[in-house]
């Protein structure tokens, strides 16, 4: 499994193509960022924002791969590990790029609540943020699995329904998404550091089955 997983991460990094997700991520943190801000709240946006970053890591790290390619490697190493580890990479890097960016939002936001009259200890606010962004990266990695190959096989239908379901993920009530970083914003309000554990179950829990329904249809589908 960990050649898998080189050889995948290889591809993502050569390709080059995980350069548009990352600067999109940048935009969005550059603009609804700033110095100073409340740090729950900025926490809370820089979350948010991961999601469709994560579910568009997975769509590059499950279609990097020419077919004939794909199918060499399926029949080396079998088509649900090698698709399993391109999931876990295009998680890998959404984690990576999340946790990067929670600690410098951490270090250039204010520590107060919305009002800037209490004080937020910064360590737990740092900690629930990385919670919060863990979460937003498995659901965007979910969203991915199930909207792309091999359950979605056509750019057609696979991309605008990707979209659609990373922006429902991120605000629909009930998401494991939407209430982490509603956390954030109520502790924003309150002063009182959440700890975005269920949302985080729930989100693993959802990648999980994801992951094994899109490893499991790999298998099925060798194209």
């Amino acid at each position: 499994m960990t050649a898998l997983l080189r050889y995948q991460a290889a591809l993502l990094l050569r390709s080059q193509r995980w350069l548009p997700p990352v600067i999109l991520y940048a935009a969005f943190l550059g603009i609804g960022v700033q110095g100073g801000q409340p740090v729950l709240d900025s926490l809370g946006y820089a979350a948010a924002a991961l999601l469709p970053v994560a579910a568009w890591l997975v769509r590059i790290c499950v279609t990097v791969e020419p077919p004939a390619a794909r199918a060499c490697v399926a029949a080396a190493s079998g088509p649900g590990r090698t698709h399993l580890a391109r999931l876990l990479v295009a998680l890998t890097a959404a984690t990576a790029l999340g946790t990067a960016a929670t600690l410098l939002v951490t270090l250039i936001s204010d520590p107060t609540t919305t009002d800037h009259h209490t004080r937020v200890p910064l360590l737990p606010a740092a900690a629930a943020g990385l919670l919060a962004t863990l979460a937003c990266a498995l659901l965007g990695t979910a969203v991915g699995a199930l909207t792309n190959w091999p359950v979605l096989r056509t750019p057609g239908r696979a991309v605008p329904t990707m979209l659609l379901a990373a922006l429902l993920s991120a605000v629909a009530t009930g998401s494991p998404a939407q209430a982490a970083v509603s956390g954030l914003v109520t502790g924003s309000q309150s002063g009182k550091v959440p700890a975005p554990l269920l949302p985080l179950s729930a989100a693993t829990a959802l990648a999980a089955a994801a992951t094994a329904t899109a490893c499991t249809l790999s298998s099925r589908r060798s194209t």
